[in-house]
């Protein structure tokens, strides 16, 4: 047309984006297919997992055929699991926690994307291999031969290791872990002190020389004092799962009926007092913002956030004497219950649903355990066998909640019922000690059992594997450790 020029804006515009079309085409080209699948993230790459990590996830860069990926993917050792997926994000939820003191490697080829056909190869993902690791197998105890008796011992089965964490002043009498594996808390007898007595002792923390969340862990063996004993006397405490608060049951010295009550310590600062109204034993429970106490006739279930101390409590369960312990989600508690005809009941107790007895014994509930998939629950128990002179003799058994049935695992003959037990955190194995009490006159400078008698002799025993690659029960024979101690317990 007359009085046109050429090129017209929409021309140039049109010639520009028919370049930089050139130019991307070129770069395909050059660069090669960037159209092949892979993975662009796997949320477990070189990290050490421990039994609260059930599931990682994979990421790929397009979407993919699922059926390819599942059929594909390889976990060795293998690690039984269920998969989903979200878009572009596959996760892979673990039946039972990874075995500790175990690497891994998780390994993918041969699967393509949704669009390519089944015998193109050419398209299939770029093959993709990466591993990571569980904790180390490890464990606490207190020592009883000479040199470590009364002494908090580590001992790490992955790397044959011991080492002596307390130092030989202290006495240590009850302990817990924190979550990291970094450190311990514990309460201890100063032996040169002038007081001596169960209710003398005082709180500390020492480092184990290991965290499995740093690369650069404090040296073990160093000790630092949380609460001494000079007003108020420690008389039993408990440690959040998160680390992050300490709850303490103390008594004045000079007025303890009238000044009896909890304390609590969070995040390293001073300790406040709980107003609450006294109880008897308490745990805190999975999501540390709870504490369940023993009082009045029933368990209370209180508040320890923050800002809410002195509420109602959240729940009350009539009835139940002790709460043994939680489920890993918090949604049941296994508790006892004291029934009139002096029998005791183990009861699973859930958030929602009806309470179920699982068990009744003549004799005592010593300590019960869930399994961190919730469906099996480990008991320490006694049955009465003398009435009139009540004579106990302890087992240890096995209650599969799903099926409703239970397998005895040992009876201890002839065996004292201050026993402990404890059950690793990936479900695998039980700790428990065998000990020989006698009357604490006899041996003044041997170590105390909770209840005050007097350790003369001292075995640690392990059961493992309590379960197969399937989570399912087997029948494993004791073994005794070549190692001489008692109230043995699995680090996180």
């Amino acid at each position: 047309m007359k009085g046109d020029s050429f090129p017209q804006p929409l021309d140039r515009v049109a010639i520009a984006a028919m370049v930089v079309l050139s130019v991307i085409t070129i770069v395909l080209l050059v660069g090669g297919d960037k159209s092949i699948p892979r993975v662009r993230g796997f949320s477990w790459q070189e990290t050490t997992i421990s039994s609260v990590d059930r599931a990682f996830t994979l990421r790929f860069n397009r979407p993919m055929n699922r059926e390819t990926v599942e059929s594909n993917l390889q976990i060795d050792p293998p690690l039984p699991g269920k998969i989903s997926w979200a878009g572009e994000r596959m996760a892979y939820t673990l039946l039972y926690p990874a075995p500790y003191g175990m690497n891994y490697t998780l390994n993918l080829s041969g699967a393509r994307d949704r669009f390519a056909d089944s015998d193109d190869t050419e398209h299939h993902i770029d093959p993709f291999e990466a591993s990571f690791e569980t904790r180390d197998r490890v464990m606490l105890y207190l020592g009883s031969e000479d040199g470590e008796r009364g002494r908090l011992v580590l001992y790490n089965f992955s790397q044959d290791q011991k080492t002596i964490l307390t130092p030989s002043d202290l006495s240590v009498l009850s302990f817990e872990m924190y979550p990291d594996g970094d450190r311990i808390l514990f309460s201890a007898l100063d032996r040169k002190a002038d007081r001596r007595g169960l209710t003398d002792s005082q709180i500390y923390t020492v480092t184990t020389g290991l965290d499995f969340t740093s690369k650069d862990p404090d040296a073990p063996g160093r000790v630092q004092r949380i609460l001494d004993n000079e007003i108020y006397q420690n008389l039993q405490f408990a440690l959040a799962p998160d680390g992050t608060t300490i709850v303490v049951q103390r008594a004045r010295r000079d007025r303890p009926g009238s000044d009896f009550g909890l304390w609590v310590i969070r995040d390293g600062d001073d300790p406040e007092r709980f107003p609450t109204e006294p109880g008897g034993e308490f745990v805190i429970a999975p999501n540390s913002k709870e504490l369940a106490i023993a009082q009045g006739q029933g368990v209370a279930l209180l508040s320890i956030e923050p800002g809410r101390e002195g509420d109602e409590p959240l729940q009350f369960f009539p009835q139940y004497g002790r709460v043994m312990g939680f489920t890993q989600d918090g949604r049941a508690a296994v508790m006892v219950k004291f029934n009139t005809d002096y029998t005791r009941s183990m009861v699973v107790v859930p958030n929602l649903g009806e309470p179920q007895e699982i068990l009744r014994t003549s004799g005592s509930i010593l300590d019960a355990e869930f399994d961190p998939s919730g469906r099996y629950i480990y008991a320490l128990v006694t049955e009465l066998l003398e009435a009139d002179e009540y004579i106990e003799q302890p087992y240890l058994l096995a209650l599969d909640l799903e099926t409703q049935e239970s397998q005895e695992l040992i009876r201890f003959e002839g065996s004292s019922p201050d026993l402990s037990m404890s059950l690793a955190p990936d479900g695998q194995a039980i700790l428990f000690d065998r000990l020989s009490v006698v009357p604490p006159n006899e041996r003044p400078d041997a170590p105390l059992t909770s209840s005050g008698g007097v350790i003369e002799a001292s075995e640690l025993w392990i059961l493992f594997p309590l379960v197969n690659s399937q989570g399912e029960l087997t029948r494993p024979q004791p073994e005794q450790l070549p190692l001489d101690g008692f109230n043995p317990r699995w680090l996180p």
